[in-house]
């Protein structure tokens, strides 16, 4: 079965998460998808500081159902990576299935004291990598769940 790695970048509307950018992967670390995403509700929040997106960024986004559609294809069928996953998947509005799901947030093996650890502390830990130096990048994180799970997929 094939593998891909999810990571997604979030705005605020009020209270709630909104879809601002998707990044797929593929084992080989690929780009399969990487786009911004027009919201869907009034952004209150953009959390540039965060992750560097902007008002313009989502301006010129591409359409919600369009981006959900791509990444639903993109999953069918796959073995899904990443951290937290949980997060993506509701604001993408799409489930998978969870035998078909790695997800490094909920795997004991890289928990600290039954706690999820951070995707940076666990790329500097297992891959020797720094990441999210300034900004998160969903880009980088998808690269890096891939990355993460090759090097441990005989254990999952």
């Amino acid at each position: 079965m094939r593998v891909i790695a999810l990571d997604c970048e979030m705005v605020a509307s009020g209270n709630r998460s909104l879809l601002a950018k998707v990044s797929v992967v593929d084992e080989y670390c690929d780009v399969l998808l990487n786009c911004y995403v027009k919201p869907t509700a009034i952004v209150t929040d953009y959390r540039t500081g965060l992750h560097g997106i902007d008002k313009h960024d989502l301006e010129t986004g591409r359409p919600f159902d369009s981006v959900r559609g791509e990444v639903a294809n993109l999953l069918s069928g796959k073995i899904l990576v990443g951290h937290s996953l949980h997060f993506d998947l509701q604001a993408l509005n799409l489930s998978h299935p969870e035998n078909d799901t790695r997800d490094f947030a909920k795997n004991p093996r890289f928990m600290k004291n039954g706690q999820p650890r951070a995707l940076k502390d666990l790329a500097r830990e297992f891959l020797q990598k720094s990441i999210q130096v300034n900004l998160h990048d969903s880009l980088e994180d998808a690269r890096t769940c891939m990355q993460l799970y090759k090097r441990v997929a005989s254990q999952w």
